[in-house]
């Protein structure tokens, strides 16, 4: 006797997919607040929307609520907050200032913006396509939501200390084509996934979140430009490490293999 055939459920997870709507609007609110003028209202927005989506995803696994479909809307709303929002946010603040500039330079602000864009969509892409073969434990490529949080992280610290957006234009064009370049390299980043929330931890390792949650309140905007910044330096810097390892073993051998 054959057994019929088990019904495929309908409906989504509630829990996580509402994680991944919180960082939609925040991305989208950010965007918002840029035409308005808030730009750390902005930026904050973007750095919400960053926990909500480093949390969706980790929820998900915790509680077995992970699918197809919250894959898929994770990375449309990634998209949305950590491609789109950033671009235009800086544009907003900074890079339309180009368009008093004579000639082509005047076009290089929004191109730098677009190209951000397009770099965080070809990133999601190849995310999306090699999810099931590359390493959990590194990234390949600068990921979207860190490069946005440096983006933005340098926004806010600009405008914590006053600095004219006009002034600073074309470091905010060289920050932003940067960080999209980084998220297309073949450089290897840390994907922190391997952090798990449920099994027991040292004393020391909740002291060091404690100082870390102190640290932020002395000064966020410069403190989250820092650690974005250098997290998205790691990148390079392991590339450069494990190439002089490579080439001092090599010339290890070289030396052992003569007569």
């Amino acid at each position: 006797m054959n057994r019929p055939e088990k019904k495929l459920r309908k409906g989504i997870y509630l829990l996580p997919n509402l994680f991944t709507t919180g960082s939609l609007f925040a991305g989208f609110y950010a965007i918002v607040a840029a035409t308005t003028d808030l730009f750390d209202q902005a930026a904050i927005a973007i750095i919400i929307a960053l926990f909500l989506d480093f949390f969706d995803g980790r929820i998900a696994r915790l509680t077995h609520t992970t699918s197809k479909f919250g894959a898929q809307y994770d990375s449309l709303s990634d998209m949305v907050s950590f491609g789109v929002a950033p671009a235009l946010v800086v544009y907003e603040w900074a890079l339309f200032h180009f368009g008093s500039f004579p000639w082509i330079w005047s076009k290089l602000g929004w191109l730098a913006a677009f190209f951000y864009t397009a770099a965080a969509a070809l990133r999601l892409a190849r995310f999306n396509a090699r999810v099931t073969v590359v390493s959990k434990r590194y990234f390949q490529g600068l990921p979207s939501p860190a490069a946005a949080a440096a983006l933005v992280g340098f926004i806010w610290a600009c405008h914590d200390m006053q600095l004219s957006p006009e002034d600073v234009a074309i470091a905010a064009l060289v920050v932003t084509i940067v960080l999209g370049a980084l998220m297309v390299s073949n450089f290897t980043y840390h994907s922190f996934k391997d952090v798990n929330l449920v099994d027991r931890i040292p004393y020391i390792v909740m002291l060091a979140v404690v100082l870390g949650f102190i640290l932020v309140s002395i000064d966020p905007p410069k403190l989250v430009f820092i650690v974005f910044a250098l997290y998205a330096l790691s990148g390079p810097v392991i590339y450069i490490v494990r190439l002089k390892r490579k080439r001092g073993a090599r010339t290890t051998v070289n030396i052992e293999d003569r007569p």
